[in-house]
């Protein structure tokens, strides 16, 4: 799961940060402004946005009418302080979808990104499920027929990524920023992408699981489930 945060107190993020990458295993970048959160939502694909509305350059209800204006699919959660009543009712009718009011804990900022992911991307269940193909994003198990099968966590969401894009055509340049966040520009070339798809296939199929995932050639890759 990639996810966008938008905070602008230093210590908060960093724990945020650590909290979601080294405990939960999501990829997260990270934004202090508006100028730089505007940028990055520009730039990439999310999964979940959390937002601060007190940035020191602007509004990040700016951030949610940017995202509602490119139609970009991400989940908004707001972050705000106590007495930003008004603020959260003016972003939840903006389009987000659910707000936390700091101070809060990490597992409850984790429950609401899950259900947030299980009602946007699973239709309400906690699992996906494709044929003899399950999915559950809480424990990150993947399985066929009911079997295990053990998974890096690039390999992870990469399945993610496509299943929970299925049916649609993902440039490798997308899947490569899902993967790397925006250290993709600094990469020589996209060549692990085809690797990371090379390894994902054969580890399904391998377990009995239907080749789900074909290459659309000069483009990038689609995860077909009809």
């Amino acid at each position: 799961m990639k996810i966008l945060l938008v905070e602008d107190e230093k210590d908060l993020a960093d724990s945020i940060e650590e909290y979601l990458v080294k405990d939960q295993q999501y990829n997260c970048d990270t934004a202090s402004t508006l100028l730089s959160a505007s940028e990055l939502c520009s730039l990439y694909d999310y999964d979940c946005v959390l937002v601060d509305l007190g940035l020191p350059d602007g509004s990040g209800l700016d951030i949610i009418r940017q995202l509602k204006n490119e139609n970009k699919k991400a989940g908004i959660i707001i972050i705000s302080a106590l007495d930003e009543l008004d603020k959260r009712i003016e972003g939840l009718d903006l389009g987000a979808d659910d707000y936390l009011v700091k101070p809060f804990h990490f597992p409850e900022l984790n429950a609401r990104i899950h259900s947030l992911m299980r009602r946007l991307k699973f239709d309400g269940e906690s699992e996906l499920k494709i044929g003899a193909l399950s999915i559950d994003s809480q424990s990150r198990q993947v399985k066929v027929d009911g079997k295990t099968i053990e998974f890096t966590k690039s390999e992870y969401d990469l399945l993610y990524y496509l299943a929970t894009n299925r049916n649609q055509v993902i440039s490798k340049t997308s899947i490569a920023e899902h993967l790397v966040g925006d250290h993709v520009d600094i990469l020589a070339s996209l060549d692990f992408v085809y690797l990371h798809i090379k390894n994902l296939r054969k580890k399904l199929t391998q377990h009995g699981c239907k080749d789900y995932i074909s290459t659309v050639y000069g483009v990038g890759y689609k995860f077909s489930a009809t």
